[in-house]
């Protein structure tokens, strides 16, 4: 039997976190009784810089339950990297790493099919949702945008999956090799190229609290995933300049030739667009060049993505791990 180490970010989820902390617990012990786990698998809670109970609620879970431990990071870093800071502390006492969002809008059932993908050889499996009705036309009609423009930007990624999925300690290990900033875990995992495996499952509706992803959340994170993985809009923007370019060339040609002509053209308000299409068409160029570069100077800094506050485990941790878990070296 295996270890089991199951990582769940949070950001204010003092509504949901009792409810989501049973259904885990309940679901470990169900698997420790079935034999597909060894008994000191366990849930680490990664508190994102809470500003509400959140990480009261943790330290209370962790003292009367052996099998949740928690990890507090000193503020906000964002889901992404309090997943990356999850997976780091799991990496090396985990035989293999579920992560799920603390809503449990992802079906928590088909972690058993997972854990048997991983015994019969899959390194990563992959949980995707084959039903969204629970979500908005638009949160649905968003989803299917972004990933139909990764795909387009030549970003391998696997349509309606977020972050559920189970990865083997290899995988772990060979994640924590990414050191960018910029980072964005389910563009990484499926480039690693790691054998991997799908499972199916409806996405439920969130029974307490509030979603985290606004609308400007989610226009970030695919901001983020698309400056990460892909060049192409630079690319893009290149082909855009050099059409406008030549369009502007043929219409100059034509007025000259009507002009030619005797045919008496007003140029006023065609040149004035002209110079505004063209201006703005430069300006976005050089917003998203800027972008680039921005982002290359972050990452030229090699700054910590996040700093780990307080680490709560029931493991006996050497001296070393201890400095390792306290330290920004992540």
């Amino acid at each position: 039997m295996k270890r089991l180490a199951i990582v769940v970010p949070c950001y204010n989820e003092e509504e949901i976190f009792e409810r989501t902390a049973e259904r885990l617990n309940d679901l470990i012990t169900d698997l420790i009784q079935k034999h597909k786990i060894s008994s000191d698998s366990y849930i680490l809670f990664v508190d994102d810089g809470s500003t509400d109970r959140t990480w009261d609620l943790m330290k209370d879970a962790y003292v009367s339950n052996p099998h949740i431990d928690a990890l507090g990071l000193a503020r906000n870093a964002g889901q992404q990297n309090a997943l990356m800071a999850g997976l780091a502390a799991v990496e090396k006492k985990c035989d293999m790493a579920v992560s799920i969002d603390a809503d449990l809008q992802d079906d928590i059932e088909v972690m058993e099919e997972m854990i048997d993908k991983f015994y019969q050889g899959a390194d990563v499996v992959y949980g995707v949702r084959n039903d969204r009705s629970t979500d908005t036309l638009f949160k649905r009609s968003s989803a299917r945008l972004f990933y139909w423009l990764m795909k387009r930007l030549g970003t391998k990624t696997v349509s309606n999956h977020a972050d559920y999925r189970l990865m083997s300690a290899e995988v772990l290990h060979q994640l924590m090799r990414y050191g960018e900033r910029n980072i964005f875990v389910r563009g990484i995992v499926p480039m690693m190229g790691f054998r991997s495996d799908v499972v199916y499952y409806a996405r439920k509706r969130r029974t307490a609290g509030k979603s985290k992803y606004s609308l400007a959340r989610m226009i970030s994170t695919a901001f983020e995933a698309i400056t990460s993985f892909s060049i192409k809009p630079v690319s893009l923007i290149m082909l855009t300049g050099t059409l406008i370019a030549l369009c502007s060339f043929a219409a100059l040609l034509a007025l000259t030739v009507c002009a030619a002509c005797g045919k008496n053209i007003s140029e006023g308000k065609f040149i004035l667009t002209s110079v505004w299409l063209l201006g703005g068409m430069q300006l976005a160029a050089i917003g998203l060049v800027g972008e680039y570069v921005g982002r290359t100077h972050f990452e030229a800094k090699q700054r910590p993505r996040y700093r780990i506050k307080q680490v709560l485990s029931h493991d006996l941790m050497s001296s070393k791990d201890r400095c390792r878990n306290g330290s920004s070296e992540f």
